[in-house]
């Protein structure tokens, strides 16, 4: 069973959420929090595979709650919750290290898959939030070239592979996409994120993107 934590300060939004991923047999909402200050202390209790973060919230704004999840001894994965508009937010999120970002009005079958993606490790970027983001951090064209010189590093299977995690396929499915063993694509992603500077796959991913190797 796959552990969900909400955290938002908008009951509405928690209720719309809550209800999707409960009609899921395999997640389960285990928590839930709409104060930005007690995401950390809620998930150490609770310990969440999933916690899906509202990237504003009341008193705080998600970065604080986010670097308090990264900072847990069993640090969940974590997806930030965002609007169609991209801010300074979501690039601070991804520098701390979101494992991913979906928009609050995602699609609901979209919204289970990604929470199963994330809790097999791997990584989530809705294209919209994907696109703005590009456009957010620079130029189109300044922000393209650079991620071509880091995608031209990588041999042809390692192409394959960022591309499959900026899909948010997991080191299993990468696996049977591509006909290896889940311990090889482990090796691979490393490698990959070595080579272009990533710290984790959703920063692989938007690479990925800027690149042009994901659509």
């Amino acid at each position: 069973m796959i552990k969900v934590m909400l955290a938002d300060d908008e009951h509405l939004v928690r209720s719309g959420l809550r209800t999707i991923l409960s009609s899921a047999g395999d997640i389960e909402v285990v928590a839930e929090c709409d104060d930005g200050l007690h995401v950390a202390e809620t998930a150490r209790r609770h310990r969440p595979h999933v916690v899906l973060l509202d990237i504003r919230m009341g008193s705080v704004d998600g970065i604080f709650a986010l670097r308090g999840l990264m900072a847990l001894p069993e640090r969940p994965a974590v997806s930030m919750l965002t609007t169609f508009d991209v801010d300074e937010y979501v690039q601070e999120a991804l520098r701390v290290g979101a494992n991913g970002f979906l928009l609050k009005d995602t699609d609901p079958a979209q919204l289970v898959k990604a929470v199963r993606d994330l809790a097999r490790g791997g990584a989530v970027l809705d294209p919209m939030v994907a696109a703005r983001l590009v456009t957010a951090v620079a130029d189109g064209a300044r922000a393209a070239e650079p991620a071509r010189r880091l995608l031209s590093s990588l041999s042809g299977r390692e192409l394959e592979v960022v591309g499959l995690v900026g899909q948010g396929l997991s080191n299993a499915e990468i696996g049977q996409a591509l006909h290896l063993s889940e311990a090889t694509v482990k090796g691979y992603v490393s490698a990959v994120l070595g080579k272009i500077g990533a710290a984790n796959r959703v920063q692989a991913a938007l690479v990925a993107y800027r690149g042009g190797l994901i659509a």
